[in-house]
């Protein structure tokens, strides 16, 4: 029997899930992930011709892919590359509606190419979750 490491999936590729539960709407939730520094800080500074099935994305940060699934306020489902990678991974980012007024916002990244790039992906999406939560936090506390 093969052994496999940590978020190595069956087919030999990597797969990272992040997730974070949020005091915010999931319209709100939609609204910083896919417009302004939080866009911009998974993106890149991003060149997203429209928020629609099949529309492509580049960025100054090298990342481009297209967009597969857009359900406003629910998921986003793309393709996601960077300029270094030989093939692109598969990003969906789906926002749960939680208790009370509470949304989880979860990353989920497969077809990565290793466990370092898997590790590379986990610390991103962490940050993107932290730079999520400090935006709250600084709009809650005006």
């Amino acid at each position: 029997m093969e052994q496999r490491v940590t978020g190595q999936t069956k087919s030999g590729g990597f797969q990272i899930g992040v997730r974070r539960t949020f005091p915010i709407p999931a319209e709100r939730a939609w609204e910083l992930v896919t417009t302004g520094e939080i866009a911009d800080m998974w993106l890149g500074a991003s060149r997203m011709v429209a928020l629609e099935p099949r529309a492509t994305f580049g960025s100054d940060a090298g990342v481009n892919g297209q967009l597969r699934i857009v359900r406003p306020h629910q998921q986003l489902r793309l393709s996601w590359q960077k300029a270094q990678w030989d093939k692109p991974s598969t990003l969906q980012i789906r926002f749960l509606a939680a208790k009370g007024e509470k949304t989880t916002i979860s990353f989920h990244q497969e077809h990565l190419a290793n466990a370092a790039v898997r590790e590379e992906m986990r610390v991103h999406w962490e940050q993107v979750a932290a730079a999520i939560k400090e935006k709250i936090e600084r709009e809650q506390n005006g």
